[in-house]
């Protein structure tokens, strides 16, 4: 129960009733979520999906992720069945979206919570996304947990506090990417709020994850750096918008570097560059396959990046801004549902380590099939992402000149989503490169932030929290 209901204004009959529906509303709206994987009959693999199991089953830590997301999906899947890590992700989802109702509206009702999913689920990429086995869901995750714990301190219980902060802290390590985005949130409530306390709350997770994250790559790798291998997805970036290629061209062949021997095929695409077994990275000038090419050209991907900032800062900036622009209008989903990168799914993770029937259900699955990539309601949701936008964008000024101190929570929630969705954007499309998964996974927050800012607000009388205070 919340802490802050006020008994005189509350039944006492009621309170085991409150005490069900809270639950069973948060329950069934996971259910909800669900739903594209039971169209699929079974929870999507992505191609990365591979080397997360991996290293969940056998501790195999993969060289260009982070340790964090694999050991969730062993600790939910148990070798049993995959539907456990995607039942936990979306009764995660589900209670953050109760949550952050609450503290918008000032309560939350299991109405409107049913409704919200509802609509989320129907009219948005979000449960495409609690069913995918990727750490792509706790990008907009982190998003409002940062909403929570910057600005929900009186409408929050002391452990839904600390429940926020330890899930902030485990979505920031599951992906280097969310990083940006989290310090980007961190600002933003740092500049509302104006106070240490709603900083330092925000601050912790950051820390604790940057520590995890510098401890386990120090065990890994032998280095206590955030990323051991990062240089090469910023090199291949680089390469593809041209300022690393001039890098090489001014400084081979004097420099020794490795790939100066390829500067004839350079700008090319990243993609190519880090997984096509024909690139650079992996074969050497005489064409022969190089073991673990990308992984060891780590050293001078290092160099080769620092040399070109150093060289041309401005272009990097200006090609970094539009990268990240065309990253923010990419929002389709067709290529993350392909059966055909994960056709080794079932003789890699499924058959070695899990019952046979989920090897069966899996390849019995519409993705497995063709089907998946075919429905255009897994990616059509544009006109209902800018409809969002520019509703929020009108509640922005509305909410801003209101003197009412409840609108102080929603328009903090409108700021947090405009914010979070613009960094994620830059981040993604200027660090790796501009694809619909990246934007997509987050985009739904602008439907979402929009209905709340737009809902009527229950009747003072009616109201079981007290009002939050306005952001100082």
């Amino acid at each position: 129960m919340d802490r802050h209901i006020n008994s005189r204004t509350e039944p006492r009959g009621e309170a085991i009733p409150r005490a069900i529906l809270k639950p069973a509303a948060i329950l069934a709206a996971a259910l909800l979520l669900l739903w594209p994987g039971f169209l699929n009959g079974y929870p999507i693999p992505f191609v990365d999906s591979m080397a997360y199991l991996q290293h969940g089953l056998t501790g195999e830590v993969p060289w260009d992720k982070t340790v964090a997301y694999g050991p969730f999906l062993a600790f939910f899947h148990r070798g049993y069945s995959l539907w456990g890590p995607v039942l936990a992700q979306s009764v995660i989802l589900s209670h953050l979206i109760w949550l952050t109702q609450r503290l918008a509206r000032g309560v939350a009702t299991p109405g409107l919570h049913l409704l919200l999913v509802a609509l989320l689920a129907l009219g948005t990429a979000a449960p495409w996304f609690v069913v995918l086995l990727m750490p792509d869901l706790f990008c907009p995750i982190l998003l409002l947990c940062f909403y929570l714990l910057g600005f929900g301190e009186a409408r929050l219980s002391r452990l839904e506090m600390g429940w926020v902060g330890l899930l902030a802290g485990f979505a920031l390590a599951s992906h280097l990417s969310h990083l940006p985005l989290a310090l980007a949130m961190l600002v933003l409530v740092v500049l509302m709020r104006r106070h240490w306390k709603p900083g330092l709350r925000c601050v912790l997770p950051v820390l604790a994850a940057i520590l995890f994250l510098l401890g386990a790559n120090w065990q890994a790798f032998g280095r206590a750096t955030l990323s051991p291998h990062g240089s090469v997805f910023l090199l291949a970036r680089m390469l593809e918008d041209g300022p690393a290629a001039w890098t090489l061209r001014d400084r081979c062949p004097e420099a020794g570097w490795y790939l100066c021997d390829f500067i004839a095929e350079f700008p090319m695409d990243s993609d190519r560059f880090l997984w096509n077994p024909d690139s650079p990275a992996n074969r050497d000038a005489s064409g022969a396959h190089r073991d673990h090419g990308t992984e060891r050209l780590s050293p001078e991907a290092r160099e080769v990046v620092a040399a070109t900032l150093r060289a041309y800062p401005w272009a990097m900036a200006r090609f970094a801004l539009a990268n990240g622009v065309a990253q923010l209008g990419r929002t389709r989903l067709r290529d993350t549902f392909s059966g055909t990168d994960v056709v080794e799914f079932a003789a890699r993770i499924l058959r070695p380590h899990f019952p046979p029937r989920e090897a069966l259900a899996f390849e019995a699955s519409l993705q497995m099939r063709g089907g998946l990539d075919q429905l255009p309601f897994a990616w059509q949701q544009q006109p209902v992402l800018i409809l969002a936008g520019l509703v929020l964008l009108f509640r922005w000024w509305g909410l801003a000149r209101s003197t009412d101190p409840r609108d102080a929570p929603r328009l903090a929630l409108v700021l947090c989503v405009l914010v979070g969705i613009s960094a994620n954007a830059l981040a993604a499309g200027a660090l790796s490169k501009p694809h619909d998964r990246y934007q997509a996974r987050i985009a739904w927050l602008l439907p979402l932030g929009a209905l709340l800012a737009i809902w009527p607000l229950p009747a003072r009388r009616e109201e079981a929290l007290r009002p939050a205070p306005p952001p100082r």
